[in-house]
């Protein structure tokens, strides 16, 4: 997909901006249901505006877009909300220093306590990429020891398991939806206009922020136990892009294609 080179109205002034998760969610369902719903977002980027919400790094979100025809989001909000940074499409995903700096604070130089103290714990393995105010392990749900939990909690910060695979240590009171709010309100993005989408318990925090919000259809049983009485989400029945279109389309918030 080609970079758009005219310029597009900020956020604040268009009539829609998805937020949205990328594994299972953005990504997920069916190569046509995917490409119905890039398309749409290209076709429409004047009054269609794009943020990432993710656990992914900068890099992977420039290759995904870059070599893989993923549309490019104006900003993301990125390693568990750990990251918050405007898109330079082509470019750079460069960090916003007004809005990193309270995440930044909360975190110090807890990387290297953190991976001092869950070294060899039982059912969790390093992940080899160094995050700058996150520690990140893959976790064997069937050898793990919940005591990570205390000794994270000992240490002032926030854990946050998520698909039964992945442990993730970050800075108290960080996640997904506190650094998506921040966003919106730094852009001063009505509430109202905004969509946010997950699928796995890492975006529980910003299904539950009090945004407009959809579960996709696939999402992990746990996450839906967690916010099936959430009067602002969307529980989807398709799965991945098509329950996105379908929350769009269940919340008013703009038009989209018949049958989506």
């Amino acid at each position: 997909m080609n970079v758009a080179t005219a310029p597009h109205p900020p956020l604040s002034d268009r009539r829609f901006v998805l937020a949205t998760d990328l594994d299972g969610t953005f990504l997920g369902g069916t190569e046509a249901e995917r490409r119905r719903l890039y398309d749409w977002i290209e076709a429409n980027r004047a009054s269609v505006g794009l943020i990432f919400v993710t656990g992914r790094d900068p890099d992977f979100i420039m290759e995904m877009c870059a070599d893989r025809g993923l549309p490019w989001p104006e900003y993301v909000v990125g390693d568990v909300g750990t990251s918050i940074a405007e898109v330079h499409p082509g470019e750079a995903i460069r960090p916003i220093p007004a809005l990193e700096e309270d995440i930044s604070q909360r975190w110090g130089d807890s990387g290297a306590r953190v991976r001092a103290a869950l070294d060899g714990h039982p059912g969790l393995t390093l992940q080899p990429t160094e995050f700058r105010y996150r520690v990140s392990f893959d976790m064997d749900a069937e050898t793990y020891d919940p005591s990570a939990e205390a000794k994270v909690e000992e240490m002032g910060l926030d854990w946050l398991i998520s698909a039964e695979r992945y442990f993730d240590v970050l800075p108290k009171g960080v996640s997904k939806g506190p650094s998506l709010r921040r966003l919106v309100a730094h852009l001063a993005i009505p509430e109202g206009r905004v969509l946010a989408a997950g699928d796995t318990l890492n975006d529980l925090s910003m299904l539950e922020c009090g945004l407009n919000a959809v579960a996709v259809g696939n999402s992990e049983p746990a996450l839906v136990e967690r916010v099936r009485d959430l009067d602002h989400l969307h529980i989807a029945r398709a799965h991945g892009a098509a329950g996105i279109m379908e929350a769009i389309a269940a919340f008013d918030l703009h038009t989209v294609p018949t049958g989506a």
